[in-house]
């Protein structure tokens, strides 16, 4: 499984990026950048978080 995100929805909010630092992250010109896509054990509940509170919705975790 991997992190998909909509940009075209994303506002760049940074919602994310304060619950998941690891795998999301806004750049100098306050895009979001995705570092490391990679759904894992370890690391699915604080991306479910990251997906729940994203608050345009634009965040998903989809199959491979």
């Amino acid at each position: 499984m991997r992190v998909k995100v909509d940009f075209d929805e994303c506002e760049s909010n940074a919602v994310c990026e304060g619950l998941v630092p690891h795998v999301f992250q806004l750049d100098d010109d306050d895009f979001l950048q995705v570092l490391d896509d990679r759904v894992t054990d370890e690391n699915r509940a604080a991306i479910e978080r990251a997906v729940l509170s994203c608050p345009k919705s634009a965040i998903s975790i989809v199959e491979d």
